[in-house]
């Protein structure tokens, strides 16, 4: 396979507005999520911007982005219409999808799920991580995958996604990271299709992708990364970066 990563940032963010330009220790967030992406290694990384200033931005640290048409419903639509500008000739077979707002985001797990999408036939491939804190067991804002997963636990095939607790009974619940990869030809049928019953429903879009009979590989990771939605997450990762800088 011959991956290109593909960040989607807007700045019309409804409870962080401006967060891809927010500062992280001096560094803009989407900069720094390109930073992770590039230190992956895995191939060209790509930001679909929204808007001129995100195109600036990752211009003068040094990278790529294309500038998209800002009323796009999903960060989803904003990759392929970017993918498609970027790379006409269908160069690149595998996009990873990687949300704009991961500014320390571990570069192995980018090479965990690019590496799940190339182990098997699925569509696309996702991550997920444990859950070590039983208030995210009941937790809407922590989506559960429900997964079928091989002998050795690391790796499997998505039956359903929930905000609700999900399996029941006894064993370890697990927490999505919504990272994802997709061979070309799925990310082309995915944002083809309708928003579905059940993605309305529980307001996620890999539920349009499990309803059309689209397959999602699992991949298993250690962590769930430090993903900056509010205010107080902007405030803990600017404590975490600027500590380590």
């Amino acid at each position: 396979m011959n991956p290109v990563v593909l960040i989607p940032a807007r700045m019309a963010s409804s409870r962080l507005p401006g967060k891809p330009l927010a500062d992280i220790a001096g560094v803009p967030m989407i900069v720094r999520v390109w930073q992770q992406a590039r230190a992956a290694a895995i191939g060209p990384v790509v930001v679909a911007a929204a808007e001129a200033e995100i195109v600036q931005a990752i211009g003068q640290a040094g990278g790529h982005a294309v500038l998209t048409d800002p009323d796009l419903p999903s960060g989803s639509d904003r990759v392929f219409q970017a993918l498609t500008a970027f790379d006409p000739a269908g160069y690149h077979d595998a996009i990873v999808n990687l949300q704009g707002d991961l500014p320390a985001l571990d570069p192995g797990a980018i090479r965990a799920v690019a590496a799940a999408l190339r182990a098997g036939d699925a569509d696309i491939a996702t991550l997920a991580a444990e859950i070590t804190d039983p208030a995210d067991f009941d937790n809407p804002n922590v989506v559960k995958p429900v997964v079928a997963w091989a002998p050795d636990k690391q790796t499997g095939r998505a039956l359903y996604f929930t905000r609700a607790r999900a399996p029941a009974g006894d064993g370890p619940l697990f927490h999505h990271i919504g990272i994802y990869a997709y061979r070309r030809e799925a990310l082309a049928r995915f944002v083809a299709l309708p928003p579905s019953p059940l993605e309305r429903r529980e307001k996620l879009e890999q539920l349009r992708a499990l309803e059309a009979g689209m397959t999602i590989a699992v991949a298993r990771v250690d962590q769930v990364p430090l993903s900056v939605d509010t205010a107080d997450d902007l405030a803990k990762a600017r404590a975490l970066l600027g500590a380590a800088s």
